[in-house]
């Protein structure tokens, strides 16, 4: 009798505890989806994503890749521009950003967003299908860029397009900023576009003159070179 009685207040605990657990977890997850609302509101004020989203060219049925999309806030935003018919594919590296995406992406309807785990060298693109790729404040973290750069360019169908925006470092306006990690001049890009059959078609040195943090950010539009031996950058804009 006393040993059923203990069985049974160990299962009324262990069921408590799991109790208070799922609620805990669920209080944080919507604790987290509710910050990553608000930020994303606040950077909807300078990221310029209209402007980003028109330099990727779409048309409806398209299929686009969010490379390095974290929670999601372009993948998001890219559902509309390629229809019902298009596809979005929302990549990263880490499983967490990529579990709110889906549950945000289920929350807002959008149907036909995606999210595909990747490899710090392979981000596994569908072969010969996409039309465009964005990578947006992901280039800085790549630790081989010519190793992503041929697979997004198997990927590309031919004349796709490649759209790349990432942090150069502190504006002029706030020079004496500390300057980071998490910024790349956007000449190395070039380089590694030019080595990888890519070809520059639109650079942009003041995308963002000035985000919150003092930092100036750039954008690269690129697609596949018709000729893969070319080696000099046409249309480029200092």
């Amino acid at each position: 009798m006393r040993l059923d009685y203990r069985i049974k207040l160990l299962l009324f605990l262990t069921c408590a505890c799991a109790v208070a657990f799922a609620g805990y977890v669920g209080y944080s997850a919507l604790s987290t989806l509710n910050v990553l609302d608000r930020v994303e509101a606040e950077r909807d004020h300078w990221q310029r994503p209209a402007d980003v989203i028109k330099a990727l060219n779409l048309k409806g049925g398209d299929t686009v890749v969010d490379l390095g999309c974290g929670s999601g806030y372009f993948t998001l935003k890219l559902s509309s521009p390629v229809g019902e018919r298009g596809r979005v594919i929302g990549e990263d590296i880490r499983r967490l950003p990529l579990f709110f995406l889906r549950v945000r992406a289920r929350m807002k309807g959008k149907n036909n967003v995606s999210v595909s785990v990747g490899e710090p060298a392979d981000p596994h693109l569908p072969a010969e299908g996409v039309n465009s790729v964005l990578i947006s404040n992901t280039y800085h973290e790549f630790e081989d860029p010519q190793a992503i750069l041929r697979h997004v360019s198997t990927a590309l169908v031919p004349d796709g397009t490649l759209v790349i925006v990432d942090r150069s470092g502190p504006s002029a306006m706030n020079a004496t900023a500390e300057t980071g990690e998490h910024e790349i001049a956007s000449q190395k890009v070039v380089s590694d576009l030019q080595q990888t059959e890519f070809e520059v078609v639109r650079r942009d040195e003041q995308f963002i003159e000035s985000d919150p943090q003092h930092e100036s950010w750039w954008l690269i539009v690129a697609r596949k070179a018709r000729d893969s031996k070319m080696s000099s950058v046409s249309g480029v804009r200092p």
